[in-house]
């Protein structure tokens, strides 16, 4: 960080990392202004010492992972997440590359998963049973898909109360995505429950169509933080991985 303005280096083999934070940011300037840092400075990447690196502006805020209760401005972050997925007017998102990991992708990375899964603990294997047999028989199509802007990354870290509102920051796997999708992703990133609930789905509204596309998607991200936490890390509660368990198959109803 440098004052007023924050330098954002990329690592690893994706080179597209700081394209597409770039890109993320250029747009929300233009179409919602303070709902994310201002573009200053791209660097490209230069492989394979550099992934490159964007400047933007430093915001004002607090993480709300970081805040004794963030469940209390889950409506304000609702109301940010909102802001995003509308700021792209429609002619322009249809042009934009799809997000890293979206439905697709995602769900065959998932059925990998699950059939390299070895035995490891009762509630855990019987998770992954019952989730790979939902997801081989689960047909989502293009119901319930409404386009969004998504900025590809559900932590809560990654949202800033600056006393007023929520502001959003870490655009390097945003792209054109769907609503639902994007609010599963929100809703089931660990950092939304592991220190206590932020029910950001309960202050949204959805058509029909989205809420069956929703359910679907929260029972596919699920899954992938089961994957996700397998190995238990230093930095969740312990027993996380079991809680994980549970709510997969909580949301199968199994």
């Amino acid at each position: 960080m440098r004052g007023d303005r924050v330098v954002k280096r990329y690592t690893g083999d994706d080179l597209e990392l700081a394209g597409r934070e770039w890109r993320a940011l250029t747009l929300l300037a233009e179409h919602a202004p303070g709902l994310a840092p201002r573009p200053i400075a791209l660097e490209p990447p230069a492989p394979p010492a550099s992934g490159g690196a964007v400047t933007m502006s430093r915001l004002p805020g607090v993480p709300l992972r970081s805040l004794p209760d963030p469940g209390v401005y889950a409506k304000h972050l609702a109301r940010a997440v909102g802001e995003l997925h509308a700021a792209v007017p429609r002619g322009v998102l249809a042009h934009l590359p799809e997000r890293p990991w979206q439905l697709g992708p995602l769900v065959a990375h998932v059925k990998q998963w699950c059939a390299r899964w070895r035995p490891r603990e009762p509630l855990a294997d019987r998770a992954v049973r019952e989730g790979a047999r939902w997801l081989e028989g689960w047909r989502p199509g293009d119901e319930g898909v409404t386009p969004v802007f998504g900025a590809g990354d559900g932590n809560l870290a990654n949202f800033l109360w600056d006393g007023a509102r929520v502001r959003i920051v870490d655009f390097e796997e945003s792209g054109r995505s769907d609503r639902a999708f994007e609010l599963s992703e929100i809703s089931q990133h660990v950092a939304m429950w592991v220190d206590g609930e932020v029910d950001v789905l309960a202050h949204v509204g959805l058509t029909p169509a989205e809420e069956r596309r929703l359910d679907g998607c929260r029972r596919l991200h699920a899954l992938m933080w089961l994957f996700i936490l397998s190995p238990e890390g230093p930095r969740n509660p312990p027993g996380t991985f079991r809680r994980q368990a549970g709510r997969v198959l909580r949301s199968l109803g199994a």
